[in-house]
């Protein structure tokens, strides 16, 4: 077996304009052609570069890692294209080019073509990076129709060369792209398409309430090998919580999850989400992602119950930073003891990152009004609170498919209740 080989040129911050320019830079890979990894990202290369470049790459049989991003900065948009053009289709070839990142590229309508055409055809795509674009919402509808039918070439290769020789595509990372919930539906086919995904990051993308919902109700849901799932800084409220709900049970191989500012804090999101997880079907869950979700003491109480079930063994890491409660909570004291337990039982050095609660270092704890407003709160949001708490226990002494659906209904019952009344001590809606 030959030795992994890389070729990087980057961040070197060169200006290629010219095949002579290029040359000079380029030798490498014309002296060998089994390079495993090539770094281009953060120069710039010109329509004639690209040119000189493209047989350089289509030669590199061994290839199965390239980072393209950040390589158009300062080119005109009528350059971008031709240029793209060139590169993808040299990389078409490439049987073990598995690894692609186009990141920090502006993919707009006019200039996402090229990218959707090599979408459309690469069928040893496994991981797709594509972190702030541009993309919007119509050309990320583009984008994501291409993976669908990526998904049907993947199909029909596996029939003529078998399965093992056809990877799945089982990362995608498209965050900072202004997806916004008008490409929700064609990202929802395209994961339902591409069901053994592992990996979605798909942070400050604009998606708003109806739009993770469908993504996540309609796409998501049906991916059972997730192992990551990142959607930070979209807007979650209620009705991303109550999706959420249903579809987390399903993840049973999920480790990661990233849901922080996102609203999720408000009308009962954490007591939804929470008894979710207190279902016990995500025994691999290590890390939890809560910052600036606005969650108050009774969030954090809640997430302690779940822990104290055993619902969430593997849980190591919990981030709440920006939440609204005090430091000094007796909730949070019991939350952080319960992680510092377990990393003492799995015997892994203190002060590590990857375990126990991160820093609070920009709490937002409660205004005297609002403490009173809480301290006055009526019947109605305590016997909302009741019912989390009762939920709660439902999940820890219930089992079987028909109870796992009579807890659905439980949590659409009460976040439909909760769209009258606060949790988080704002009192009734008007």
């Amino acid at each position: 077996m030959s030795t992994p080989t890389t070729f990087s040129l980057a961040d070197r911050g060169l200006k290629l304009d010219t095949a002579d320019q290029t040359r000079e830079h380029t030798q490498p890979l014309s002296a060998s052609t089994t390079h495993t990894t090539i770094l281009l990202n953060g120069n710039t290369f010109g329509p004639s570069a690209c040119t000189h470049l493209s047989p350089l790459l289509s030669s590199q049989i061994a290839l199965s890692t390239i980072n393209l991003a950040d390589i158009f900065t300062s080119r005109l948009l009528a350059e971008i294209p031709p240029a793209l053009s060139s590169l993808l289709t040299s990389l078409l070839p490439l049987r073990k080019l598995q690894t692609v990142d186009l990141s920090d590229n502006a993919f707009g309508l006019n200039t996402q073509a090229p990218l959707v055409e090599f979408l459309r055809k690469h069928v040893p795509l496994r991981v797709l990076v594509l972190n702030n674009n541009g993309l919007g919402p119509e050309a990320g509808a583009l984008i994501a129709d291409a993976l669908c039918e990526l998904a049907d070439k993947k199909a029909e290769a596996r029939k003529e060369e078998g399965a093992e020789a056809i990877p799945s595509l089982e990362t995608v990372i498209c965050g900072r792209n202004r997806l916004e919930s008008g490409s929700m539906k064609a990202w929802s086919r395209a994961f339902t398409k591409n069901k053994d995904i592992k990996v979605v990051k798909m942070v400050q993308n604009g998606i708003r309430q109806p739009g993770i919902e469908v993504l996540l109700q309609d796409g998501l849901a049906g991916c059972a090998n997730l192992e990551v799932l990142d959607l930070q800084d979209n807007t979650f409220t209620d009705v991303g919580a109550r999706a959420l709900a249903r579809a987390v049970p399903g993840w049973k191989a999920l480790r990661e999850l990233g849901v922080g500012d996102s609203l999720l804090g408000r009308k009962g999101g954490m007591a939804i989400l929470c008894g979710a997880l207190a279902r016990g079907n995500n025994p691999n869950l290590e890390t939890l992602r809560l910052q600036y979700n606005e969650i108050d003491g009774k969030g954090v109480g809640l997430l302690c119950d779940v822990l104290r079930r055993g619902a969430l063994p593997a849980l190591r890491r919990v981030e709440l930073n920006g939440n609204k409660f005090s430091e000094d909570d007796a909730r949070v004291a019991t939350l952080r003891a319960l992680l510092e337990e377990r990393r003492e039982e799995a015997g892994a050095e203190e002060g590590g990152a990857e375990w126990g609660l991160d820093e609070f270092s920009d709490l937002e704890e409660e205004s005297e009004e609002e403490e009173e407003e809480e301290g006055a709160e009526d019947e109605e949001e305590e016997e909302e609170e009741a019912k989390a708490e009762e939920i709660l226990r439902d999940a820890e002494e219930e089992e079987g498919r028909n109870v796992s659906q009579k807890q659905d209904k439980d949590v659409d019952a009460l976040a439909e209740r909760l769209g009258k009344t606060d949790m988080v001590g704002q009192g009734p809606k008007p």
